[in-house]
């Protein structure tokens, strides 16, 4: 079990803003679950944005009036018989704060105060609330997350991802229909941050090594690539004349069983294995590759490396469940290993 503590850690490498004066309160909160912590973000990134101004965008609008205001819609106002009522159909644009983000912001809001996170919370998020009387909640299912993000919106890219975590790692629908917020992210999601967290830590704490999240390309004999998957690696590190590729990997259950038999998931060694062949072109053996697991509570853990074909493979464990400096030391350890740095 990770603890709640642990979580804002990972969401603030993940999203550098958590870093800010304004978040540092919320260190000093104690949170029963990872819901109330979400909730509490949201709270305060809300509250920060609405001192800062909510956003607005010009959003076409059409309705019947007694004057002309923007475009006049002839065909529509016969269809519905405005002119007798001495009237016109008339669409324009208006500069309104119920823009998409807000409506999204709204929504997550609207259904934490309907979950079972503290009074005390909810009582933040109705005075929040009253700044949002004119922005319309948008129906869950039909939410749109793929958002563009520019130098006026930027402010919005946190909050806009923990409404996701919340609506989409936190969220359960019951069997009789109603929803409820779990404790707990569910393990898509969790994957998710926890290979952020990972990557974003090595960028923010060691600038002399290059991080990237960067596509491999096929060591092809000739130019003949049509159909073939792309090559996504999670975490790029390079230092030097040493390149590791790491793969970041949250499971329940991070061995399978064979026979009884416990062996590392086969998908994900042939998956790191050719990432690091067609990387190393050359053949130069420079290339490591790392399976990094997030350790659970399971008797067997995959912990290992191996020699393969002149490039060096490992297996590891993360171990999550601990004082966030004990996580960090262990993050330290890999690229002090990997990279002979003192």
């Amino acid at each position: 079990m990770i603890p709640i503590k642990n979580i804002y850690y990972m969401l603030s490498y993940a999203f550098q803003v958590l870093n800010e004066q304004g978040y540092k309160q919320i260190l000093t909160e104690k949170f029963d679950n990872v819901a109330e912590l979400c909730a509490a973000i949201l709270s305060k990134g809300v509250s920060l944005q609405i001192k800062r101004g909510l956003g607005k965008a010009y959003l076409l609008q059409t309705e019947s009036l007694a004057g002309v205001k923007g475009k006049i819609d002839i065909t529509a106002s016969i269809k519905e018989q405005a002119l007798i009522q001495k009237k016109l159909i008339c669409s324009y644009d208006e500069f309104s704060v119920n823009f998409y983000m807000n409506r999204i912001i709204r929504t997550t809001m609207d259904l934490l105060l309907h979950s079972e996170i503290s009074k005390i919370r909810k009582k933040e998020l109705r005075k929040l609330l009253i700044f949002f009387g004119n922005v319309k909640p948008i129906d869950i299912k039909n939410i749109n997350w793929k958002i563009q993000y520019n130098q006026n919106n930027q402010s919005y890219q946190m909050l806009i991802s923990i409404c996701y975590l919340i609506i989409k790692g936190l969220l359960q629908t019951n069997s009789d229909g109603t929803t409820k917020l779990m404790d707990f992210l569910d393990e898509q999601r969790m994957y998710k941050l926890y290979e952020k967290f990972i990557l974003n830590y090595y960028k923010k704490e060691y600038a002399q090594i290059k991080t990237s999240s960067s596509q491999i390309s096929w060591d092809l004999d000739d130019n003949e690539s049509a159909m073939l998957p792309v090559m996504q690696s999670d975490i790029m590190l390079q230092y030097k004349e040493k390149t590791l590729i790491i793969d970041a990997k949250y499971y329940t259950h991070t061995m399978q069983n064979h026979y009884n038999i416990q062996t590392i998931h086969s998908n994900n060694l042939y998956q790191i294995y050719t990432y690091v062949k067609n990387f190393d072109k050359e053949k130069t053996g420079h290339v490591l590759g790392m399976l990094l697991y997030a350790k659970t509570d399971e008797l067997i853990l995959p912990q290992n490396s191996y020699q393969i074909s002149g490039n060096k493979i490992i297996v590891d464990t993360l171990n999550l469940d601990c004082d966030f400096v004990e996580i960090k030391k262990q993050l330290d350890t890999i690229v002090k290993n990997c990279f002979d740095m003192i």
